[in-house]
């Protein structure tokens, strides 16, 4: 029991901080934007949202197959060898996982931001703070909800992710959802 719950928790763990990385600095730029292009790119965001989920998966399976569009693009720009798989290993579900929750954990950090005073950060640094200072001293603990709500809506589902791991990971995948299953 113990190990299961190791097994699940580190991809659902690596899955939610990649969200969680890649998704601060979105939400940041997004709400630093005019009102035209913050619509424009979260719809940009949304869209995936309008397609089937098993559609998505099986559409990255295709990709990462091992003579897909994608295999066949990093071997010729020589960054992977020939006999490298992309398809059913924990990569292929972690990239998976990451595309597939990534727009979970967009949402509630930019519309946290959004709604954060920037003029505190110029305030911050007006008083000295570099902007990486500002930015983890003042921005980040704004966003704090934000920043939560991103972290639950990304990790709980993927802690019980049965689908991805099974079409990508193949038969050997590791995850609570495919040991349940």
């Amino acid at each position: 029991s113990g190990s299961l719950s190791r097994m699940a928790a580190c991809p659902s763990i690596a899955t939610t901080a990649t969200c969680i990385l890649l998704a601060v600095p979105t939400g940041y730029c997004m709400s630093r934007l005019s009102k035209t292009w913050q619509q424009k790119l979260l719809l940009l965001v949304i869209i995936p949202f309008w397609t089937c989920f098993l559609i998505r998966i099986f559409a990255w399976k295709v990709l990462l197959h091992p003579e897909g569009p994608l295999k066949h693009a990093l071997v010729g720009l020589h960054l992977v060898a020939p006999d490298t798989s992309l398809l059913y290993n924990a990569g292929a579900i972690l990239l998976v996982m990451v595309y597939t929750y990534l727009p979970f954990a967009i949402l509630p950090i930019y519309a946290a931001a959004e709604k954060f005073d920037f003029r505190l950060i110029e305030a911050a640094k007006d008083l000295g703070a570099t902007s990486f200072l500002a930015f983890r001293k003042v921005f980040l603990p704004g966003i704090r909800v934000g920043l939560l709500t991103a972290f639950l809506m990304v990790f709980i589902p993927s802690l019980g992710s049965y689908v991805i791991p099974d079409i990508v990971g193949g038969p050997t995948s590791e995850m609570i959802g495919n040991k349940i299953a």
